[in-house]
C-alpha cells in the first residue's frame, strides 16, 4: 500500500494519477483521498502524473499528539516531494492546501518552479479565511448547510435538493471514519494550525510564478483576500471565476486556465 514514512509521522497514505510532467497537489481541510471526488480525479491527470495525499492528522495518515502548526505542513509536503523525488516541480493548493503551499514556498522556494493557489488567503493583514474553528458543535446535516452557505452566498434552500449538493454531501461525510483512532485529534490539530496562518508579511519576496484563483461569491477565502493575495505576489495573475469555494468543479475552465498558465511557464 502507498504508505511513505517522513519525519514524525510513520505513515503518510499518497496516490497518483496521470501521466506527464509531475504535479503535487495539497488539499483542503479535512482532506481525505477516500472521499470523492478527491484531487487525483480532476482534468489535469490528462496532462500530468498527479500526486495528493492525506495531510498530517487526516485520512490515512498517522495523527501524532502535540501541536500542529503550519509549518508541520509545510515541511510535511517538502518531505513528500522529496522521498517521491518530485521536486522541483508545480504545485497547486486547494484552499488549506494553498495555505500549506505559501508556506511551502516561503520555507523551501527551490522545491516549486510554479504554483497555483486556489480559494485562500495570505492571513494577517492581506485577510484570513472563515475561522472554522468558531463554528459551533453540530449535526451533520446542519452543518452541510451552513457550510454550503460560507462556500457559496448564493446557496438557497431549495439547491440542497439537487444533484449537486448530493454529491458535495456525499463528499462532506466522514461519519464512516469518525470511529478511527484519534480522528479528532487529527480533525481539531489541522483547525488549529489553520488558524495561525499568516504568510503576509514573507509573500512580499516570493517570486515563484503564481496563478491565484477564486470564486466570486466566496465566503471562505473572500475575493479580496484573493485580490490581497495576488497583489502581494511579485509575480502573479487573478482569476475570479463566477462561483464560490468550489468554484473548480463548477466552473471547468479554470482548469483550462490553470493549464495553459503551467504551459505558458
Amino acid at each position: 500500500m502507498p504508505f511513505l514514512k517522513i519525519r514524525d509521522l510513520d505513515e503518510l497514505w499518497y496516490e497518483q494519477a496521470g501521466e506527464g510532467p509531475d504535479l503535487l497537489i495539497i488539499s483542503g481541510t479535512g482532506g481525505d483521498l477516500r472521499c470523492h471526488p478527491n484531487a487525483l480525479e480532476t482534468p489535469l491527470t490528462r496532462h500530468f502524473r498527479v500526486t495528493s495525499y492525506d495531510q498530517r492528522g487526516l485520512g490515512r495518515t498517522s495523527k501524532p499528539e502535540g501541536r500542529y502548526t503550519m509549518a508541520n505542513y509545510a515541511d510535511d509536503a517538502a518531505a513528500v516531494m522529496d522521498a517521491l523525488e518530485l521536486a522541483p516541480c508545480p504545485v497547486l493548493g486547494i484552499s488549506f492546501g494553498g495555505m500549506v503551499l505559501q508556506n511551502l514556498v516561503v520555507r523551501h522556494p527551490e522545491m516549486v518552479t510554479h504554483m497555483a493557489l486556489f480559494c485562500t488567503s495570505p492571513g494577517g493583514a492581506g485577510g484570513s479565511s472563515y475561522p472554522l474553528h468558531t463554528l459551533p458543535p453540530m449535526e451533520p446535516e446542519e452543518k452541510f448547510r451552513a457550510s454550503m452557505k460560507l462556500y457559496d452566498n448564493r446557496t438557497t434552500d431549495d439547491w440542497f435538493e439537487t444533484e449537486q449538493a448530493e454529491m458535495l454531501r456525499r463528499r462532506a461525510d466522514k461519519s464512516a471514519f469518525a470511529g478511527e483512532p484519534n480522528f479528532l485529534r487529527g480533525s481539531m490539530g489541522q483547525l488549529h494550525a489553520r488558524s495561525e496562518h499568516n504568510c503576509w508579511e514573507d509573500l512580499a519576496s516570493v517570486t515563484i510564478p503564481a496563478f491565484c484563483a477564486g470564486g466570486t461569491n466566496d465566503e471562505i477565502a473572500t475575493p479580496e483576500a484573493m485580490k490581497n493575495l495576488a497583489d502581494r505576489l511579485p509575480n502573479s495573475e487573478l482569476h475570479l471565476y463566477d462561483g464560490g469555494h468550489m468554484f473548480f468543479i463548477t466552473v471547468p475552465e479554470a482548469y483550462d486556465d490553470l493549464r495553459a498558465f503551467f504551459s505558458r511557464q
